[in-house]
């Protein structure tokens, strides 16, 4: 999975003018570089989440963790990018080769009891796109040896 846990992307301030970008958080040096799911071969759904969270964590980064194991076992997944902004925005897009794959996602048993946890605790608010992808292709710069 792709992880990019603080997105360099300005909102707005308290006072409503937009802020400065926020800069993005070096990888540890455990962890690989962030880099974004690789294209596939069309057509294959994007399954778009997003969240703004409510105050405090309650469990919520435990639980991100088991969905990103469970989801990694559906046939189908082929990957998810996710990022949030300092200011709480949070967005996942999971990548899935067709619409059966998703729904077996969907109603999953652990992760319908995340939902409804979500729900309850986890979210102010949230939106769900499920979306075809026609056209795909990406970009990877050459790098240097040493």
């Amino acid at each position: 999975m792709s992880d990019h846990r603080v997105a360099p992307v300005g909102g707005a301030s308290p006072g409503g003018t937009p802020a400065a970008p926020a800069p993005a958080a070096p990888a540890p040096a455990s962890l690989p570089a962030p880099a974004p799911v690789p294209a596939h071969e069309p057509p294959y759904y994007a399954v778009v989440f997003t969240s703004v969270r409510t105050e405090g964590d309650d469990g919520y980064g435990e639980t991100a963790e088991r969905m990103e194991e469970l989801v990694k076992e559906i046939p189908g997944f082929l990957g998810a990018d996710m990022a949030r902004t300092p200011g709480g925005l949070g967005i996942t897009v999971a990548y899935f080769r067709d619409l059966d794959a998703i729904e077996e996602w969907r109603s999953h048993l652990e992760h319908r009891a995340a939902q409804q946890y979500g729900r309850a605790h986890w979210y102010e608010s949230y939106t769900l796109h499920v979306a075809k992808v026609e056209r795909s292709h990406s970009f990877e710069r050459a790098r240097e040896r040493d």
